[in-house]
C-alpha cells in the first residue's frame, strides 16, 4: 500500500463523495443486489455497525463491506441509535437488518447488536469507515485457526477530506505506530478500537458485553479521545481472560476510518501529541 495514496479498490466505494440522495436509481439498486447475500439466515460471521445521523456516510461502509468475499456465511446489522437524519431510510432502501436503539451511547448501540448477533464470530466496523475486501476473511482467521487468541484488532488509516491528500495523515500514521507498540507492551486492550475488532460472540456475552461504568465523555479539547471508560476497551481487556489479543497486521485488513475527529483538533499535528500525551500519561 502506497502510504501517500488511497488504494485503487477504494474510489469506486467512495461514489465519488456523493451523498446518498445524489446516487442513481441504478446505483443504489446494484448496491441493494450486492448487499444481499449478507442477510443470511444461518450466518457464522455477524459484522455489526452502530450508526448515529450517518445518512450520507454509511452507504459507502455498506458497499464496501458488500464488496467482501467472505468464506463462511455473514449477516450485516445496523443498530440505528436514535438517528434524526435520514439514516433509517437509507438502510430501508438498501434492505439492511436495522435495529433501534433508543439509548442512547456507543455501547448501547454495539451491546444490542452482540445481542441480536447469530453470527458465532462478531466483527465490529463503523459506519464512517471503509473496509478492505480482504478484511472479514483476515479478521476472522486467527480467531478460527489459534484457540489461544480470543480478541483480534487491526490497523487502520485515515480517508483525506475531500480535495486534500494523505501526506500529513500518512505521516501521523507512521507517528501513531509508536503508540501502538507502546501500548502492546503494557496496555494492549486499549489499541483494540470498535470500528476494527473481532471476537466470539458467545465469549463477548459471557465477558460482560460492551457495558461501561457510566456514559462517555470527549476531554475538554475538541475532537480529542474519550477521557473515561470505553466499550471497546473494556471489551478487549474482559476477553483477555478467555486468551491474548492478536494485532491484525495484513496489508489487506487496513481499514480506512474518517478523519473529521483528527481535523477538528486544529490540525494534524496537534492531535498526536494529545493523543500521544495522553498515552504516556496513561502509561
Amino acid at each position: 500500500m502506497n502510504l501517500f495514496q488511497l488504494p485503487r479498490w477504494i474510489e469506486p466505494i467512495l461514489y465519488n463523495r456523493k451523498r446518498f440522495s445524489d446516487l442513481t436509481p441504478s446505483e443504489i439498486e446494484t448496491l441493494r443486489q450486492k448487499l444481499q447475500p449478507f442477510n443470511r439466515p444461518d450466518p457464522e460471521i455477524s459484522v455489526v455497525i452502530p450508526a448515529w445521523n450517518e445518512e450520507n456516510n454509511i452507504h459507502r461502509t455498506l458497499s464496501s463491506l458488500a464488496a467482501n468475499g467472505p468464506h463462511l456465511p455473514t449477516e450485516i446489522i445496523v443498530i440505528n441509535n436514535n438517528s434524526t437524519d435520514s439514516t433509517q431510510q437509507v438502510l430501508d432502501t438498501l434492505g439492511v437488518k436495522t435495529y433501534v436503539q433508543t439509548l442512547q451511547g456507543t455501547q448501547h448501540a454495539r451491546q444490542m447488536g452482540l445481542e441480536k448477533a447469530r453470527g458465532k464470530y462478531h466483527l465490529c466496523a463503523d459506519s464512517d469507515t471503509i473496509y478492505p475486501p480482504e478484511w472479514i476473511n483476515c479478521m476472522i482467521k486467527p480467531l478460527m485457526t489459534d484457540k489461544r487468541v480470543s480478541c483480534v484488532y487491526g490497523n487502520y488509516a485515515f480517508l483525506p477530506p475531500e480535495g486534500q491528500g494523505r501526506l500529513g495523515l500518512a505521516l501521523y500514521e507512521l507517528a501513531g505506530e509508536m503508540v501502538t507498540r507502546l501500548r502492546q507492551q503494557g496496555n494492549e486492550f486499549v489499541n483494540a478500537y470498535g470500528f476494527n475488532m473481532g471476537f466470539e460472540t458467545q465469549k463477548g456475552l459471557q465477558s460482560g458485553g460492551f457495558r461501561i461504568s457510566g456514559p462517555r465523555k470527549y476531554d475538554n479539547i475538541k475532537g480529542s479521545d474519550f477521557i473515561n471508560e470505553s466499550e471497546d476497551g473494556r471489551m478487549a481487556l474482559n476477553l483477555m481472560s478467555y486468551g491474548r489479543l492478536h494485532r491484525v497486521t495484513a496489508k489487506k485488513a487496513t481499514v480506512f476510518t474518517s478523519s473529521r475527529r483528527l481535523i477538528d483538533d486544529g490540525s494534524i499535528w496537534k492531535a498526536f501529541i494529545n493523543r500521544f500525551r495522553r498515552q504516556l500519561e496513561n502509561k
